[in-house]
């Protein structure tokens, strides 16, 4: 067993950096495949307002729809390289999307994450209309704090009803939840999670922040991933989500994979939920 997964990981290592190449700045694939890319395009003025864009070489000048990737990392870690293999994975999948992984501005002891990561999701989808010059459909696809943000930003940002789809791994959903609380980073979240500001009076910051507390019957249609075994994410937020969108008649798939709250992208759970993401986006949803 050692050396099979020794012998998938070295061969997965090496296929990465074949794709990879720095130098000409073409992505190909053994599917006829393959995407130019851009590294680290500035989106706005802060350092981490960045992200890489992949864009189809075949049949450059059809209109496309965007697909839109969002780290995850407690809403003051991670980067958008979290991403990048997955994305891979994705793009020799679905030939005919525009993928942009993003980088977004972090939470810290000075800066709240909320609304200023929303903004920042906003920013990436006005910098890529006024680049491809016309208005795509924007597909949100975040693990973690980033499944989150895909939540937050199309049930309560999108009201240009530009979000076509969203694709929620492993992402929290209901923030005052008993269960969500043992979160160890949940001190935190009280205090620099959302900017006190956008609280209305007698409000609560938890309640602004939870994807189900906006979901309404023009949410758009989602599809979540969690881990039956994960000690991050309570299974209770799954059934919470569920629940939320089967109320408000929203078109909604919810699928678990076994392993913990970083397993998702290890296989068998990735091609599976690679599948998934191809048939929920394939039919016919609006």
């Amino acid at each position: 067993m050692k050396i099979k997964l020794s012998s998938v990981l070295i061969i997965s290592t090496t296929l990465f950096f074949l794709l990879i190449n720095c130098k000409d700045k073409t992505i190909s694939f053994d599917n006829k495949v393959s995407f130019n890319k851009e590294e680290n395009i500035s989106y706005g003025n802060h350092s981490s307002q960045i992200m890489d864009l992949y864009m189809p070489v075949q049949n450059a000048d059809i209109k496309r729809d965007v697909i839109i990737m969002i780290h995850g990392g407690g809403w003051r870690s991670g980067n958008k390289s979290q991403l990048t293999f997955f994305g891979l994975s994705l793009m020799k999948k679905f030939p005919w999307y525009i993928f942009a992984n993003i980088n977004y501005r972090l939470a810290s002891a000075t800066d709240y994450a909320l609304p200023g990561q929303l903004d920042d999701i906003t920013a990436v989808m006005d910098f890529l209309e006024n680049k491809l010059h016309y208005s795509p459909q924007f597909i949100l696809l975040g693990n973690s704090a980033g499944g989150h943000l895909s939540m937050l930003y199309g049930y309560q940002a999108d009201h240009s009803r530009k979000i076509k789809a969203v694709i929620n791994i492993v992402g929290p959903t209901d923030l005052s939840d008993s269960g969500f609380k043992n979160y160890q980073e949940y001190s935190f979240l009280e205090k620099r999670l959302v900017n006190p500001r956008c609280i209305e009076p007698g409000g609560s910051s938890f309640n602004f922040a939870s994807p189900v507390y906006w979901i309404s019957e023009n949410s758009p249609p989602t599809l979540s991933y969690y881990g039956n075994s994960d000690r991050v994410i309570p299974s209770t937020q799954e059934k919470i989500l569920d629940s939320a969108l089967t109320k408000n008649n929203v078109i909604h798939e919810s699928y678990q994979f076994n392993g913990g709250h970083l397993d998702w992208d290890k296989q068998p759970n990735d091609k599976f939920l690679i599948d998934k993401i191809e048939a929920f986006l394939k039919a016919d949803k609006k």
